[in-house]
């Protein structure tokens, strides 16, 4: 019998694709989610690609007799959670509404889940709780620290983790610590498909490609690397999707609890990535070099080698697959959007 996962944001950019992951994988797969950050569409690419239709709760993390009423409709044999908001600027702008998502999210899940008896979690968190790293390519075992709001979330939700496992025995957690995820399903229906203004690099790249924005912004050129522009450890979707079904077999294989980033192990610079998506694509990308932005570090690097050891997983995909996919999922936007038109 299939066993039945709770995806919370998994309506959203990385939550979609973990749940075609999953599926595929064959788990059966049941959607949260309140669409701040995401469109209703996009459940329709999930339904496609998957072959069958996907049941999606419809509301927020935020409140806990809705999240109490989906355990108590639905036995759950895990959760795999995405449910956050997830920018540094806008974190840095509206702590108190980060905390109450993601802290007061965490605590109303793990409180109907424990009751409902699953305590086996896949926990999306973040490099961010790494601060400003002073080992790179940065190990499961830094210091732990935070540079802004965002990062203090994840950093407090994964403390709140393992103080809730350590105080009862049961609970199995993935933490998984990613880096940058790029690009696009292959297919070209699902995407990094944000509300509102990106706040992430690549959906900038491409709005600037494709027109829509005349220029990209660049923050900081003065940094301590090589070309001064900040540089991250890019990983395609589709391989970090890869990655949470391998926690989550692990998980429910009886593994025991693991902490792991999710990365490549190479650093890209943010004029790398603009040359390197101009050279998939044949595109142009005008930037301007502009001041930084307050809580932004100079480079996020994985040390990769725990997930290799502990879930077998090595990303596969480079940049210019990365690039090219993105591409190819805003091409197909533009196409349906003038197919609507």
């Amino acid at each position: 019998m299939s066993r039945r996962i709770l995806l919370t944001g998994g309506a959203g950019y990385i939550g979609s694709h973990c749940c075609v992951a999953l599926v595929q994988a064959g788990y059966d797969v049941e959607i949260l989610d309140n669409f701040s950050n995401a469109h209703a569409r996009a459940t329709d690419a999930i339904d496609l690609l998957c072959g069958r239709h996907i049941p999606v709760h419809h509301g927020s993390i935020t409140d806990p007799a809705f999240i109490a009423g989906v355990f108590g409709r639905s036995a759950f044999d895990g959760i795999v959670h995405f449910a956050a908001r997830k920018s540094v600027a806008d974190s840095v702008s509206d702590p108190i509404g980060y905390f109450e998502t993601n802290i007061g999210g965490l605590i109303n899940l793990t409180r109907s889940a424990r009751a409902a008896g699953v305590r086996t979690l896949v926990f999306s968190s973040s490099a961010t709780v790494y601060g400003a790293p002073d080992i790179v390519p940065t190990p499961e075992t830094a210091p732990l620290m935070f540079e802004n709001p965002y990062g203090f979330t994840k950093l407090t939700c994964e403390q709140m983790l393992q103080q809730i496992a350590a105080s009862e025995d049961g609970w199995s957690l993935g933490i998984l610590r990613y880096f940058n995820p790029v690009g696009a399903h292959p297919s070209g229906l699902i995407g990094d498909d944000p509300c509102g203004v990106p706040a992430n690099l690549m959906p900038i790249i491409v709005k600037v490609a494709s027109g829509e924005l005349a220029e990209l912004q660049v923050f900081g050129d003065d940094y301590d690397t090589p070309d001064g522009t900040g540089q991250r450890d890019y990983i395609h979707v589709s391989d970090l999707a890869e990655g949470h079904v391998r926690s989550l077999d692990a998980l429910l294989s009886g593994k025991g609890s693991h902490l792991c980033n999710l990365g490549r192990g190479q650093a890209t610079s943010v004029l790398e990535m603009i040359e390197a998506f101009e050279a998939a694509t044949g595109k142009s990308v005008p930037y301007r070099i502009r001041p930084r932005r307050p809580g932004d570090v100079p480079c996020y690097l994985a040390d990769v080698r725990a997930a290799r050891d502990i879930l077998g997983f090595t990303a596969t995909r480079g940049l210019d697959e990365m690039c090219r996919s993105s591409w190819y999922w805003t091409e197909q936007q533009l196409g349906r959007n003038r197919a609507a038109d």
